[in-house]
């Protein structure tokens, strides 16, 4: 069974807030020499605790402003079928089978609303929807921690 300790907490959220980092600097930060941070993270990398690491893109640059999210609740159980049909939109950031009121909770990314309006009038076959239009993120300065 893998242990986590504070110094493994400390890795982490040093690389939750920019990935990018090198070993060294990662060492330097949290007071430890490079080759025991980059033994620790290839062994939280093993373990499966770091998935991936990821960037973070400008999607308003690349002339996708419109971001929402989009609640479904598939119709007549056919989850296949709806699943089937997202796997057409490559601007799906993500997607989640979630409990509650709805199935599936999608954030999304377009040109225009118009774009927006023709996504949710071809999941009418499979789904009913409900959108909320995101205006912007509200940065909170959140460092990765246990649950």
């Amino acid at each position: 069974m893998l242990k986590i300790d504070d110094t493994d907490r400390l890795i982490l959220s040093e690389l939750a807030t920019d990935s990018r980092l090198s070993m060294s600097e990662i060492g330097r930060r949290i007071n430890l020499s490079a080759p025991s941070v980059g033994e620790r993270v290839r062994r939280l990398e093993s373990f499966g605790v770091i998935k991936g690491y990821t960037i973070d893109v400008d999607h308003e640059l690349l002339g996708q402003p419109i971001q929402c999210l989009i609640e479904a609740t598939v119709k007549n159980g056919n989850y296949e079928a709806f699943t089937r049909f997202l796997q057409a939109y490559p601007n799906i950031a993500f997607c989640y089978r979630i409990s509650g009121d709805a199935c599936f909770l999608m954030k999304m990314r377009f040109h225009s609303f118009a774009e927006a309006e023709q996504f949710i009038d071809a999941a009418i076959p499979y789904a009913h929807t409900k959108t909320t239009f995101i205006f912007s993120e509200v940065d909170i300065q959140t460092k990765w921690r246990e649950s």
